[in-house]
């Protein structure tokens, strides 16, 4: 059966989790029963919470359900091959994720995901990107919080530097000036498993701190690594360091290496937050370095745990990325989010990452939202999901 006359445009997999059932409710509000909405089904385990979370988010009553479940492969490749994308939730997935992509890239289905494991993301790369190509399937994970602000976020800035300077920049300084939201259990439960596979295996620390995991067979330049607290005179505050920098600066170097280098091969970034000016930014920036040290603290959160609709609609986020060519010349451009970073946007981005997917005619492979999707899913994300993209002057 060919990819275009599968019975479902989308499969949303863990729709009756706490991130999966937002990403469903995403579809009920945004599409509807709208002539061009997508034919979409909502896939777990058990039929009768699948029925129940239906009629929960106030889904259409003929939605359709599969059953299919992280145990058994052969209900994955059943799945796979009903439907065009899968969007999946169901994490940790270096635990419950690896027969997934299998089964995506056998059939050429499309899929996307939330993973901000990246041991299991290059392992995952090694051993399906060329099934992937050879079958079609576009493969992107990180397409929440984690990565798709920042990934998109350079990208839409160096499109914004060759139209100024006529080239792009070859560094770029990511800095977090404001976010508000919560972490997610799933974020906890996927840290809590890479550090339980570092522990099996300690060659994983070597992969895990370098920005170059994702982009096999090329290392590029040093990086800055980001973790020291200092004050940075443009901006006026200080900068301390950003959890989720781990993860983006791999993918951002990623949608570079796959996209043949239009950042340069000697590109650096890295990402910060920011606090305030004097004494009390300076104090609040050491006081982030402590924090990392156990960043969910005596009780993380659990899986399918989350924050309050108000508090969802009351989050936000604000990413400054600043360009800088060795003239001095610099570029700002801003990403700016409403909603919680961990759950209301990030199931509003995964849901428009599978819509993007979609329309694309990008070949297959392993890749990234910027290099399989780019300014397509910057356009969706701004049309369908709250978020901004713009220079600032």
């Amino acid at each position: 059966m060919s990819n275009d006359s599968r019975e479902f445009d989308i499969v949303i997999y863990g729709a009756t989790g706490y991130t999966g059932r937002l990403v469903a409710e995403h579809f009920v509000r945004e599409y509807g029963t709208r002539p061009d909405a997508p034919k979409w089904a909502m896939a777990g385990r058990s039929r009768d919470k699948l029925a129940e979370v239906r009629d929960l988010i106030g889904a259409p009553a003929d939605t359709p359900l599969v059953i299919a479940d992280a145990s058994d492969p052969g209900t994955l490749d059943a799945l796979c091959h009903r439907t065009r994308v899968v969007l999946t939730t169901v994490g940790p997935y270096q635990l419950y994720g690896s027969e997934l992509v299998a089964a995506c890239a056998r059939s050429g289905t499309d899929y996307a995901d939330l993973c901000g494991e990246p041991a299991w993301m290059r392992e995952m790369i090694d051993a399906h990107h060329e099934h992937a190509k050879s079958s079609g399937a576009r493969i992107a994970f990180s397409s929440g919080f984690d990565s798709i602000p920042f990934d998109l976020g350079v990208l839409m800035l160096q499109k914004a530097a060759v139209a100024r300077f006529g080239k792009p920049v070859p560094r770029v300084r990511c800095r977090v000036r404001d976010m508000k939201g919560t972490f997610s259990g799933g974020t906890a439960a996927s840290l809590t498993a890479t550090m339980k596979a570092v522990a099996k295996n300690p060659r994983l620390v070597s992969l895990l701190s370098s920005p170059f995991a994702l982009t096999p067979g090329f290392e590029g330049p040093d990086q800055p690594a980001g973790m020291i607290p200092h004050y940075e005179d443009d901006l006026g505050r200080w900068a301390a360091p950003f959890i989720m920098a781990t993860i983006n600066t791999k993918n951002v170097h990623r949608t570079n290496f796959l996209s043949g280098f239009p950042y340069g091969e000697d590109f650096r970034y890295d990402e910060m937050m920011l606090t305030s000016p004097g004494e009390a930014g300076k104090a609040a920036a050491n006081a982030v370095v402590e924090l990392l040290k156990n960043p969910f603290g005596a009780k993380p959160p659990a899986p399918g745990e989350g924050p309050t609709p108000e508090e969802r609609e009351s989050g936000h986020y604000d990413a400054l990325f600043v360009g800088e060519m060795p003239s001095g010349e610099k570029l700002r451009y801003a990403v700016k989010g409403r909603y919680d970073p961990g759950y209301g946007s990030t199931s509003r981005m995964l849901g428009e990452t599978g819509m993007a997917l979609l329309a694309s005619d990008a070949p297959g492979g392993i890749g990234t939202p910027g290099s399989i999707l780019g300014e397509a899913l910057v356009e969706r994300l701004r049309d369908h999901a709250e978020i901004t993209f713009a220079v600032e002057e």
